[in-house]
């Protein structure tokens, strides 16, 4: 019953099919490119500047989708927080809190990739990186569409949350075995960078979002 809610639905939905209709031969080259190995990254020299715009909407899109999982989440889980603070303002907080999260990883994704690696892996990793926000940002839609018009149970929520979470990260996993691994004894040298970049700050944004809801009840 939150008009809020409902509009920022209804405007995902249409810059969802918008950039389908007009963008979906570009997106899904970008699958093809995902799981295929290039020799070389493309994205930013074949793209258009509509191309662009529609990825950067779609990265968006994917923010405000998470934020509004975020906030059902702690909804059901902190109830006495949805009282004392205004809602919109919480949305806002988390929404911003994923947008945060997702430049962040863009730009240690960079920096490692200049001391680790080569120019050319790094800018293939950082096209998919991109490709796979925007696609679990498609996964999300359905899910949120379900979690809020069909009262999901915390339970369910959790489970089907983990499940996206798990399936993104195997295919995080998969594309990084793709691009950098070469030799077996590569492999425990991965596995450690991967839960370095991709499994601890998972952790630390789910903390951090539980002490900030502390600290908004200490201070409201």
């Amino acid at each position: 019953m939150d008009d809020a809610i409902a509009l920022t639905l209804l405007a995902c939905f249409f810059l969802t099919s918008i950039a389908l209709s007009r963008g979906k031969r570009f997106l899904s080259q970008q699958v093809k490119d995902f799981m295929l190995q290039r020799e070389r990254a493309s994205i930013f020299d074949t793209s258009t500047a509509a191309d662009m715009r529609y990825l950067l909407v779609l990265v968006l899109q994917t923010c405000v989708l998470s934020g509004i999982v975020l906030f059902n989440h702690f909804y059901d889980s902190v109830p006495q927080l949805m009282s004392r603070v205004s809602p919109l303002l919480l949305l806002g907080i988390y929404i911003g809190s994923c947008l945060g999260y997702f430049l962040l990883k863009w730009l240690v994704y960079m920096f490692t990739g200049w001391i680790f690696f080569d120019k050319n892996k790094t800018s293939m990793w950082l096209e998919s990186y991109s490709a796979l926000i925007y696609y679990v940002g498609f996964a999300l839609f359905p899910f949120v569409l379900f979690l809020i018009y069909f009262d999901l149970s915390p339970t369910n929520l959790i489970i089907i949350g983990i499940i996206i979470l798990i399936f993104s990260k195997i295919l995080m996993f998969y594309k990084w075995v793709k691009l950098f691994f070469h030799q077996f004894d590569q492999v425990f040298p991965l596995i450690v960078y991967f839960c370095a970049l991709e499994i601890v700050p998972c952790l630390l944004l789910y903390r951090g979002m539980t002490l900030m809801n502390s600290i908004l009840l200490l201070k409201i």
